[in-house]
């Protein structure tokens, strides 16, 4: 029997109560503005040049991010799609797959559609490597992708001249009626010899981030701060904002960057709100402005930010 994996702690992080479900479904849409949306850039070709000390970063929508660091161009979780299930993209791509570069590698968090979308990973240019949660392997490999590499837990693995951990999260997996749990999830830990960033992934708030934040120096998180309502239903899977801020100080970093939130409505939170209660927060906490780094859709930024605006 194939193994089934669990969190931190054997945190079961899908209970719920079906008739909460239905009435959740039926009250979803009360008092939520459903027009509104998240910022976007108005210059979303914009790619920085490579830079051989610092990692630039794009932000394509959802958990995608295109990052560039030293002679390596990597996408997160790439999504390119128009609609994920039912529901429509809210907002456009950052970057039209088109306008991509060549890719060298692919970090997947988990196996979830909205994070591994086998037609986005077929429009991809250049023959990546992928580098994937143990158990996720076998749905690349019988597609015809044969260059794969599976994670476990705190592993350590190389690409050309950076390197890549897989660290933990609290969340779950699946993709069919009889597969639950039988694929691992996790985080990715990007370093060059200077710069250090943390691709959170999914999750909710867990012990495991003091953990990550003791072992690696971080300077810049992608945190998911969206899909958290109702907290019955997702507390125990996503993060939400006030959450993400409490898991920025476990870890130490030197800045937070928001993504999974505003590009597909996957819950009954929107984009605008889950960045009001953040930035709420933020101020309740009275951390500095300059260590949040929201970014618009398709905006480009770099791990040498923090660097410039403490010498402002």
């Amino acid at each position: 029997m194939k193994k089934r994996y669990q969190n931190l702690d054997d945190v079961n992080s899908r209970q719920f109560n079906p008739f909460k479900l239905i009435h959740y479904f039926y009250n979803r849409n009360k008092n939520k503005d459903l027009k509104s949306r998240i910022a976007i850039h108005d210059k979303r070709k914009q790619i920085l040049p490579f830079c051989s000390k610092e990692i630039s970063y794009t932000w394509i929508g959802h958990s995608t991010f295109l990052i560039q660091i030293q002679d390596v161009t990597i996408l997160t979780d790439p999504v390119f799609s128009r609609r994920m299930g039912v529901e429509k993209r809210l907002v456009p791509l950052g970057i039209e797959v088109n306008d991509l570069p060549e890719i060298d590698l692919v970090l997947i968090s988990h196996a979830h559609y909205d994070h591994l979308d086998f037609p986005s990973l077929r429009k991809i240019k250049g023959q990546p490597q992928f580098f994937v949660p143990a158990g996720v392997k076998h749905l690349l490999t019988r597609r015809g992708y044969k260059d794969v590499v599976e994670a476990n837990w705190w592993e350590h693995h190389s690409f050309k001249t950076i390197n890549l951990d897989f660290v933990p999260s609290q969340h779950w997996s699946r993709r069919g009626p009889f597969d639950k749990n039988k694929a691992h999830w996790g985080g990715w830990i990007i370093t060059n010899s200077t710069k250090t960033l943390y691709f959170v992934g999914d999750t909710a708030y867990f012990r495991g981030f003091k953990e990550i934040g003791r072992k690696y120096n971080i300077d810049t998180v992608l945190m998911p701060i969206g899909d958290y309502e109702p907290d019955w239903l997702s507390g125990l899977a996503h993060i939400n904002p006030e959450k993400a801020v409490q898991a920025f100080l476990d870890l130490q970093a030197s800045c937070f960057v928001p993504m999974h939130y505003g590009t597909y409505r996957l819950s009954m939170d929107t984009g605008p709100e889950a960045l009001q209660r953040l930035q709420k927060e933020w101020r309740k906490q009275r951390l500095p402005q300059e260590k949040l780094n929201i970014l618009k859709i398709g905006e480009t930024s770099s791990t040498n930010r923090q660097e410039e605006n403490s010498g402002d």
